[in-house]
């Protein structure tokens, strides 16, 4: 598989990764040996970027992640992880819902400071047991996950001390890059204009439906060298399934004008003689800024059937047919947070 690099630096991913939410059991239960022939899949596919969290089942996914790419050679995978929550157990049977089904016994806290990243690394590394981490995200930092007055506070705590775990981090060479991991660009933005980050994994805003990423966040990262890694490219589900009842957009039930869309998006994807969930796979890989294109199941039929998608390589012509049709997400509100 062809690989990309990430911002400025030497570190090259795939440009196909796969993401650990629903190996960690997100919505539905995922047994390890699902999970295990799962990421066995998505190896033999070329895919060699692993994308993981400590939120992910509550550690689940990074013990499932750490014990596959154990037995890989060294050099030929790229792992990145997350920071911004720390685990603290719990006793058994209390864990609060967080829509993971059979996370392990943990909680988590919100902390990103200085010394709440340094702890979630060194977490993260006796979880995986591992001795590499290559790629650090901060994991929902925003008014989207935190609501805008108390995102003001974890913003400023970020920017204040948290980033300078990061470049201390890089520097060393325990990391190679850091970034972000939010579903919302105004996050983006606001840490861009502070901070100089590498990447940053985008869930749901550069997609084929939503190209909330598109008006100001695409230029800032060419300008400052930060590249995309896109996840969400689906949109909660709709782009796969196409407008059927019971879609979802955005985590939500589709609306009327979102069925409508895509309905029509269906279309054109029939009139090229693929299904809509080819040209949503390909679409962000258009755009050299993009590094790699994230990939989250807990099947190992379906990621075999989204890597066939992938080829072959949809014509140019067939992406500007779905602008008209395309979306901007709405600002989060008059007091969104600006530092």
């Amino acid at each position: 598989m062809k690989t990309r690099k990430i911002g400025r630096t030497e570190l090259e991913v795939t440009e196909v990764s796969i993401g650990g939410a629903a190996l960690g059991g997100l919505y539905r239960a995922c047994p390890r040996e699902q999970a295990m022939e799962t990421l066995e899949a998505a190896w033999d596919s070329g895919i060699r970027y692993f994308d993981v969290a400590p939120w992910y089942g509550l550690g689940l996914a990074e013990r499932r992640f750490g014990d596959f790419l154990r037995d890989k050679p060294e050099k030929e995978w790229v792992l990145s992880t997350k920071v911004g929550r720390l685990l603290r157990p719990v006793p058994t049977g209390t864990v609060p819902d967080y829509s993971y089904v059979n996370p392990l016994s943990f909680d988590a806290d919100y902390d990103y400071s200085y010394d709440g990243i340094m702890r979630s690394v060194e977490f993260s590394y006796a979880r995986l047991g591992l001795n590499r981490i290559d790629i650090l995200y901060v994991h929902d930092l925003g008014g989207y996950t935190h609501g805008a007055a108390k995102n003001a506070v974890h913003q400023k705590q970020f920017l204040d001390t948290g980033i300078k775990a990061l470049e201390e981090l890089k520097s060393s060479g325990a990391i190679k890059a850091f970034g972000l991991g939010v579903n919302e660009v105004p996050v983006c933005l606001d840490v861009m204009h502070n901070a100089d980050i590498d990447c940053i994994l985008m869930a749901g805003r550069y997609t084929l439906l939503d190209r909330s990423a598109v008006g100001e966040l695409l230029p800032l990262c060419r300008k400052k060298g930060t590249s995309l890694v896109v996840g969400g490219v689906f949109n909660s589900g709709i782009l796969a399934t196409g407008p059927v009842p019971g879609s979802h957009f955005d985590y939500m039930p589709a609306t009327d004008d979102i069925l409508a869309k895509v309905a029509d998006m269906e279309k054109i994807a029939a009139k090229y003689g693929v299904p809509l969930a080819a040209p949503a796979l390909q679409f962000a890989l258009q755009d050299p800024i993009v590094s790699s294109v994230l990939i989250g199941t807990a099947k190992a039929s379906s990621l075999t059937r989204n890597m066939a998608l992938f080829e072959p390589a949809l014509p140019d012509s067939i992406f500007p047919e779905f602008d008209p049709l395309t979306l901007v997400a709405p600002p989060l509100g008059e007091d969104a947070v600006r530092v």
